[in-house]
């Protein structure tokens, strides 16, 4: 009888550990059935699967317009990866997004982070269209050191293909399922911690952009999610289902603009802060910045739209918590829908009845079925 307990015992599975991970995760029993001469085992085991958390606003249930949506990839022109986290590397996507079309990843089931070693850079005279989709498995990495994605179609050394550079129809950068971590464009003048946009079109869909950053003052630089100058036609940029949260910049904490509108839907901006001290202009004896701590929006003509979306917990040294909004010709508007902003404080000012938001533009902002406190 000891012999076949020792056979029964030895012949069991060992039960599998549970990854350290602070992220939701989803378990899966397996039963396994070991038979000896004698004594039938029955063991079962559960195996921890990491799930990553969706991105944006769960109760968001704005709809979303056709060209806002995510775009098809079920026909990649490049893949990154050969099924394996090896061959997902920076390399590869650098490469990939230079050479444009549709990108998809396989890097295996499991979660993968890629670290980028040099900034990944949009070429203007590549495929006109360039769709980055990480099927919500993939993070890109700056390592706190350095942009993630860059697109400029000014930049020369990106290649010039009109005479009209700050307004042509491409590039047109779709940035989908993925997760950019830990940009960093301190340094650069323009702002745009994990991702710069001049010229051309760009959206994101169902991503997330956590703890990026850019220069610290400064009166026009931003955006350490995302800065965006000069949109074709004067188009919005689209921002659906998607999370940014533990930005950094001088002036907005995840969005910055000049001059650009925005469309905000279903999206979640969370802990983001405006660090500059100064505002815009700069007060004498100060680097200036400080607004915006989700949203800098300045410029002319221009419309922002939240819809859908949750602000919360941001801050600006300066103006505007959660919005920071200037129509210099006073023609811009803002619209709040269904949306619910709280706990954005301005440490300097903020538009009297709108808490957490600096406004001047048309009239005053339109609030609709939300909630500012």
């Amino acid at each position: 009888m000891l012999v076949f307990l020792l056979a029964a015992c030895t012949s069991s599975p060992p039960f599998a550990a549970s990854p350290s991970t602070d992220q939701p995760t989803a378990t899966s029993p397996t039963t396994t059935t070991t038979t000896t001469a004698a004594v039938t085992t029955t063991v079962t085991t559960t195996t921890t699967r990491f799930t990553p958390p969706p991105a944006g606003n769960p109760d968001g249930g704005v709809p979303v317009p056709p060209e806002a949506a995510a775009a098809d990839t079920s026909r990649p022109t490049r893949v990154i990866g050969d099924g394996t986290p090896a061959g997902c590397t920076s390399q590869a996507v650098v490469a990939a997004v230079a050479a444009g079309g549709v990108i998809t990843f396989e890097c295996g089931p499991e979660p993968v982070t890629i670290t980028m070693t040099v900034t990944a850079q949009v070429r203007n005279d590549a495929a006109p269209e360039v769709v980055l989709d990480g099927g919500g498995l993939v993070t890109l990495s700056g390592a706190g050191q350095r942009r993630i994605l860059y697109q400029n179609t000014c930049d020369e050394a990106l290649g010039i293909t009109t005479s009209h550079c700050q307004d042509q129809d491409h590039p047109r950068l779709t940035i989908q399922n993925l997760t950019l971590a830990d940009g960093n464009a301190a340094g650069a003048a323009e702002g745009g911690g994990a991702v710069f946009v001049r010229g051309g079109r760009v959206k994101v869909v169902n991503s997330t952009f956590l703890r990026n950053r850019c220069g610290a003052t400064g009166p026009d630089l931003g955006g350490a999610g995302l800065r965006v100058l000069s949109q074709s036609a004067g188009r919005p940029v689209f921002v659906v289902g998607s999370t940014f949260e533990g930005g950094t910049c001088a002036n907005g904490g995840a969005l910055s603009s000049i001059g650009v509108s925005w469309v905000v839907l279903n999206s979640l901006l969370r802990n983001n802060s405006a660090t500059g001290d100064g505002a815009n202009p700069a007060r004498p004896g100060t680097p200036g910045g400080g607004s915006g701590g989700a949203v800098y929006a300045d410029g002319n003509a221009f419309t922002v739209r939240i819809a859908g979306s949750v602000l919360e917990d941001n801050k600006a040294n300066e103006g505007g918590g959660a919005v920071f909004f200037v129509s210099n010709d006073r023609s811009g508007t803002l619209a709040v829908e269904s949306s619910t902003l709280r706990r954005n404080p301005s440490a300097g000012f903020e538009t009297p009845g709108y808490r957490g938001i600096f406004f001047l533009g048309a009239a005053e902002p339109t609030v609709t079925g939300s909630t500012i406190r």
